[in-house]
């Protein structure tokens, strides 16, 4: 099975000896906490009294919402460049500041079109400090031991919801949603900015050497049969993952379960979240990467099949829930280190967001879409046979991932 050691790829880098930059990784797990806390999940909380206060349509503020996810996704393309020879401080130190004027922008916005243009600038910013440029980040500096170092940050990235949403919801109590945005955009700017700016100006480290089998650089990868195998898994996953947590509390009222019902098995699915990517360093070592990506794949298609199927009892749902959980925190790391198990970390930037761009769309669209096809297919629970069989599908295309003349790890 196709597979790069994290050990072998730091011997042709030369970090094995290399003394990493020790502020790095908390400072990203605060800043991660941070970005993904407020720019991401505070929309979700605030957007009923941002529809009730201003009268706009919650299909327009959701759009624009959703607008800002593409933005961030093509957007990562050139990022994923100027990280390969730059590094991450310039970038995330400005999209910092990105998050705090596009924030500023919403808060302000007179009409649904500024409010509309403050979320694609939110998109440039969730590019640039999210987890594309973290990941980047930790893969140079930490490598051969970079899984350990990108599982700490994913770990502390979940938090973001825990920590933010009910914050938010406290604030937008006692203010309203713009005053709210403003005192959000403060603590983003107080905790992220100067975070981005001190922690991450160590050097740089040169480029390393690609493995003996990537000819071509960059482009020769891109240009591959098993990038584009990649891309395509990734997408049909993506859009099958996130039209599942999306639709997973319409299931549940489809099943005749109340709202609270519905929320513990959405919260419990994060907890099992968490757990997945705790267990990921191990699944690395004992399985290649391609059998650990379609492995993993196949185990979220069975688990939204399980939803699909099985109309109760509640505690069964409730452990399926929680096993999907543990599946879609496995898949953040696995798609983290997908470019460097099979062609290295020399073009990690660029490769890693050429990568992920589609698969970033598909997720900005799955929610609509899955709404969308629920009707006509006759209900969530159908709706949830046809995402677990795009998993089948996204499963199968993994099989044909393995880089020619690829070494065995």
């Amino acid at each position: 099975m196709t597979v790069h050691s994290t050990r072998a790829d730091g011997a042709a880098t030369g970090t094995g000896d290399r003394s990493r930059p020790r502020a790095v990784l908390p400072a990203l797990c605060v800043t991660q906490i941070t970005s993904w806390g407020i720019v991401y999940y505070a929309f979700p909380v605030l957007n009923p009294a941002i529809t009730a206060d201003t009268g706009w349509s919650a299909g327009s503020t959701t759009a624009a919402f959703s607008a800002a996810l593409v933005v961030s996704a093509l957007a990562g393309i050139p990022v994923g460049r100027v990280l390969d020879r730059r590094g991450p401080r310039i970038v995330m130190t400005l999209g910092s500041v990105l998050g705090v004027l596009s924030l500023l922008i919403v808060a302000a916005a007179p009409h649904p079109a500024v409010f509309l243009a403050g979320w694609l600038l939110a998109g440039t910013a969730m590019a640039t400090t999210f987890y594309q440029p973290a990941f980047a980040a930790l893969t140079r500096w930490w490598a051969p031991d970079h899984v350990r170092a990108l599982t700490i940050v994913t770990l502390a990235g979940g938090l973001a919801s825990t920590v933010f949403a009910p914050l938010t919801a406290v604030l937008s109590d006692h203010m309203s949603w713009r005053a709210t945005y403003v005192v959000l955009a403060g603590v983003l700017a107080v905790l992220t900015v100067p975070a981005h700016a001190l922690a991450l100006k160590a050097p740089w480290p040169p480029a390393p050497e690609s493995p003996s089998h990537v000819t071509g650089g960059s482009g020769g990868v891109v240009r591959s049969r098993a990038f584009w195998m990649l891309a395509a898994t990734f997408t049909l996953s993506a859009f099958a993952m996130y039209a599942v947590v999306i639709g997973l509390v319409p299931l549940f009222f489809d099943r005749g379960y109340t709202t609270a019902q519905a929320a513990w098995a959405l919260g419990l699915g994060g907890v099992g979240q968490t757990l997945g990517r705790t267990l990921y360093a191990t699944l690395a070592r004992r399985l290649g990467v391609t059998a650990r990506t379609t492995a993993l794949i196949g185990l979220g298609g069975l688990t939204t099949a399980a939803l699909a199927t099985v109309a109760g009892p509640y505690a069964l749902l409730i452990a399926v829930s929680v096993l999907a959980g543990v599946v879609r925190g496995n898949l953040t790391l696995l798609q983290a280190t997908a470019v460097t198990d099979r062609w290295g970390s020399a073009h990690y930037g660029r490769l890693s967001g050429l990568l992920g761009a589609p698969g970033h769309v598909a997720a900005a669209l799955a929610p609509f879409a899955g709404a969308m096809l629920a009707g006509p297919l006759g209900g969530y629970p159908a709706l949830f046979a046809l995402l677990a069989a795009l998993s089948v599908i996204a499963a199968v295309t993994a099989l044909g991932t393995r880089p020619a003349r690829a070494t065995r790890g």
